[in-house]
């Protein structure tokens, strides 16, 4: 399963948006430097998910604030609420 992300570093706070099935919108507090930013991004997107952060692959989009994520088992997935913001 393939998920779409739009990760907005150096955020006043972590936070975590599903706009879609396969579109999240992330908000990291981490800086987007020597990967920090997409560590955090796939920290916070795997425990949003119910998945170990180990198990996400960044397919596209390291240096990016648009980027694709693998999920490897779509079954284990947690299926969370679509929220709309207006941000």
């Amino acid at each position: 399963m393939l998920i779409k992300l739009r990760v907005h570093p150096d955020a006043r706070k972590n936070e975590v948006l599903r706009k879609a099935a396969d579109l999240y919108e992330i908000w990291v507090r981490a800086p987007a430097q020597e990967g920090r930013a997409n560590a955090a991004c796939l920290e916070l997107l795997g425990r949003a998910l119910g998945v170990p952060a180990g198990r996400l692959r960044l397919i596209k989009g390291g240096r990016s604030p648009s980027k694709i994520v693998e999920v490897p088992d779509a079954s284990a997935v947690k299926k969370t609420p679509i929220m709309r913001s207006e941000r």
